[in-house]
């Protein structure tokens, strides 16, 4: 059976993917959820990838998932150990050279949340609230259970540019939530289309969306629909 990998966004916690490990492994599959030292001012998406690769090690039919952030270390780890598929989910797409930093002004991420903010009735100019932006469509017992789980995410990788020369050569799928706040689904779709020319496959969920629509995610990761790169 098929290997997931498992890679979180930014804080680094392999818990954002606690609801969908179970559901992979009822399957027969197996899933590696990773940690990233997302605290650690040293480390940038190198030493990420560097982490995923020692964490997961070499495997027969791995399928590499990266979210939000993770969309900018899983294709580095097709540089250090064998990967069948990469799938992005509501990711950051990065091009030579860009940093994580550059990338928001880049693909034009702050009007199109702002847009969005807009067209759904909310304040763009209100100061950052979890809640409102991430955590809308987490079920409240699931955000009490990670309440611990949140960790500081060091600046450090938004600060280096993407070492990679091009994407790699991996068939690549992209999935994007449709009630994302943070990257709105239009957004997503025309940043998928531009950069890697995929046109994604659209799922229910916002942002964090393992934690609220999992069993959707996994059917949608365990999938062979959209479009591949």
């Amino acid at each position: 059976m098929t290997t997931f990998g498992l890679v979180p966004g930014a804080g680094g916690s392999a818990w954002y993917w606690s609801r969908v490990v179970p559901l992979l492994e009822q399957r027969g599959h197996t899933a590696i959820a990773v940690d990233l030292p997302a605290t650690d001012d040293s480390a940038g998406f190198d030493e990420y990838a560097d982490v995923v690769a020692a964490a997961i090690g070499e495997r027969d039919d791995l399928v590499l998932v990266g979210q939000s952030m993770g969309g900018f270390t899983v294709p580095l780890v097709c540089d250090r150990i064998p990967v069948a598929r990469l799938v992005l989910v509501n990711a950051m797409i990065p091009t030579p050279g860009e940093s994580g930093g550059e990338w928001w002004t880049a693909t034009g991420q702050g009007p199109a949340q702002r847009e969005l903010d807009r067209r759904e009735g909310r304040d763009p100019d209100a100061e950052f609230d979890p809640a409102v932006t991430f955590l809308h469509d987490v079920p409240a017992d699931v955000v009490a259970t990670g309440a611990d789980e949140n960790q500081f995410q060091s600046g450090t990788p938004f600060e280096k540019p993407w070492p990679r020369p091009a994407w790699p050569d991996v068939p690549t799928r992209v999935i994007a939530s449709r009630d994302d706040r943070l990257f709105p689904v239009d957004f997503q779709v025309r940043v998928a289309r531009e950069r890697l020319g995929i046109t994604p496959e659209i799922v229910p969920g916002g942002h964090l969306v393992a934690l609220s629509y999992p069993a959707e995610l996994a059917a949608a990761i365990q999938s062979d629909r959209g479009d591949d790169r």
